[in-house]
């Protein structure tokens, strides 16, 4: 056992013996309804999370910390006693978050894309791929930008995003040297950055719902200008890519991937998940190409499905009220069905390869099941102990008297509550409803600038946070060791989000985004030419 892992397990440890101690307390079935923590909506309720975050940090060891963190906050809903910790965590938790539909339908999508991956693979669609994406792409600059450029293309979901551009991108990445830490980040920031200033995708539906007694999707519309952490993120990766500029751990990751190793770090979890088959050799590039049309194809059209549009509701109507998680699931299952079909008629694999490869793709999502049941689990336990309210009332107990500089601090505190909880549109509806209630009428343009500013400290704070969804299946897409992703990305996140507070300033004193946005573009260009200059590359070797 790595001291690592021994480190982490004795902490899991202390924190048991820390339970077992306290004196035993039956918590009534009849009151479990009513119960409410002694801590409940204290600072405290923000401690679990912020233990998971720097325990996965220290140890580098994501599940450990995880349940740490989930153990820590069951102890302080039941008041360090020994029952009520242990029925926090399975029935308040693990159990709970795994018997909630939403969750499962994202399960289950994430299990049948792993199968249609698989397939892709045994069939030789993407080593074929690989092979086209050789001869039009010849440099590291043409791959990332090629990533970039796929991810954006793929704005309906940051889910289906991460894991499709995922499994097209890698084979083409690794063959320019891209580090997977590399290209972890790429997809992660062009998942939930390029979601949320997309009116047509499950995020622009997502925040329409928050506002209520007006036009959800109108005011989103309005406030895309004003998302400065997304625009200048995506800024910010193709500034970067195109420069040639890496700097912190990043650079470490990037430097050793142009001398071969993609990895780095000893954790390397994937190295050989495509190692023990050849290629197909009757594999073509439309092995890849088609089954990843239809899936697209059928998953929106399972969203709008799930929205009404096929009982008369308008295609924006249905899409922003549609379910992502039921449509995701019913177009994947589509989507399954139709790669066996066509696999089978183009003869490239046979039906049993097919069935063999729907377990081998459960088994490849593994990694990403289990940190999001642990992550979902710790969000419940932040939501037992009343962070929401915490922070609600915190927000309200500030918002008067410092209009100009409050979308700054919204933004922070987005940041912040996202960061924590490892949750997007949990921070939307806990900041977008008090925005609109303090400026709805006072300040028509400050409430659209401000709803920007949660939005945007929302998505900063999920793409920082270890515990994040968003984070996991970046990880999971690129194949990289989840904790490496989060160590490497951090530093990236951070400047951009110093550059987005800054021009979150600026908006609040101009009220106009044809003034702030430019400045924050140019202060982020000035930021990445300094960075450059302060930490040269070398120069990349040839592609062979």
């Amino acid at each position: 056992m790595s001291k690592k892992a021994g480190t982490a397990l004795s902490v899991m440890a202390m924190t048991f013996m820390g339970a077992l101690a306290s004196p035993l307390t039956v918590l009534a079935a009849d009151a479990e309804e009513t119960y409410q923590p002694a801590l409940y909506a204290t600072i405290w309720a923000l401690l679990p999370p912020l233990v998971a975050i720097i325990l996965a940090l220290i140890t580098k060891e994501v599940y450990s910390s995880l349940f740490v963190g989930i153990v820590v906050g069951a102890l302080l809903y039941s008041g360090f006693k020994f029952e009520g910790t242990v029925t926090q965590i399975f029935e308040g938790g693990i159990i709970k978050v795994l018997s909630d539909s939403y969750n499962v339908g994202i399960l289950i999508f994430l299990v049948i894309l792993g199968s249609v991956v698989c397939m892709m693979n045994k069939a030789g669609g993407s080593a074929a791929f690989g092979r086209w994406a050789s001869q039009k792409i010849h440099t590291r600059v043409g791959a990332e930008l090629a990533a970039i450029i796929l991810g954006i293309l793929i704005f309906i979901d940051d889910y289906f995003n991460c894991l499709t551009v995922g499994s097209v991108m890698r084979p083409v990445t690794d063959r320019h040297h891209v580090s997977r830490a590399k290209f972890a980040y790429l997809i992660d920031a062009t998942a939930a950055p390029v979601c949320i200033i997309a009116p047509i995708s499950s995020w622009a539906a997502a925040v329409s719902g928050f506002v209520e007694g007006q036009d959800g999707l109108a005011i989103f519309v309005r406030t895309i200008p004003y998302n400065f952490y997304a625009i200048l993120t995506i800024v910010m990766m193709v500034g970067m890519v195109l420069m040639k500029t890496e700097f912190g751990a990043m650079r470490t990751h990037e430097i050793n991937a142009l001398n071969g190793d993609l990895y780095t770090t000893a954790a390397r979890p994937y190295e050989n998940a495509t190692d023990d088959e050849t290629p197909n050799p009757r594999g073509r590039v439309i092995d890849l190409v088609i089954p990843i049309l239809v899936l697209v194809i059928c998953c929106i059209i399972s969203m709008i499905y799930t929205g009404g549009f096929f009982s008369g509701t308008d295609f924006v109507t249905a899409f922003s009220q549609s379910d992502a998680s039921t449509g995701l699931a019913m177009g994947s299952a589509f989507g399954l069905v139709f790669a066996i079909i066509f696999y089978m008629i183009r003869r490239v694999i046979n039906f049993r390869d097919c069935m063999s490869c729907i377990p081998d793709g459960f088994k490849a999502m593994v990694p990403a099941i289990m940190i999001l049941t642990f992550a979902w689990t710790l969000k419940a336990m932040t939501d037992g102990l009343g962070a929401a309210v915490f922070v609600e009332e915190a927000m309200r107990s500030v918002a008067g008297g410092i209009e100009v500089i409050l979308p700054a601090i919204i933004f922070l505190v987005g940041c912040g509550l996202a960061f924590a909880t490892g949750t997007s549109w949990g921070t939307f509806g806990i900041l977008i409803p008090i925005v609109v209630a303090v400026f709805e009428k006072s300040s028509p343009e400050m409430m659209i600038i401000s709803m920007s500013a949660c939005m945007a400290g929302a998505v900063c704070g999920d793409h920082c946070s270890p515990i994040s969804d968003t984070t996991i299946m970046a990880s999971a897409g690129a194949q990289c060791d989840h904790v490496t992703h989060v160590s490497t990305q951090l530093p990236y996140a951070i400047v951009a989000a110093a550059v987005s507070f800054v021009t979150y300033i600026v908006a609040g004193f101009v009220k106009t985004a044809w003034i702030a946005l430019p400045v924050g573009i140019v202060l982020m260009l000035i930021v990445l030419f300094i960075i450059k200059m302060n930490n040269p590359m070398p120069v990349e070797k040839p592609t062979e």
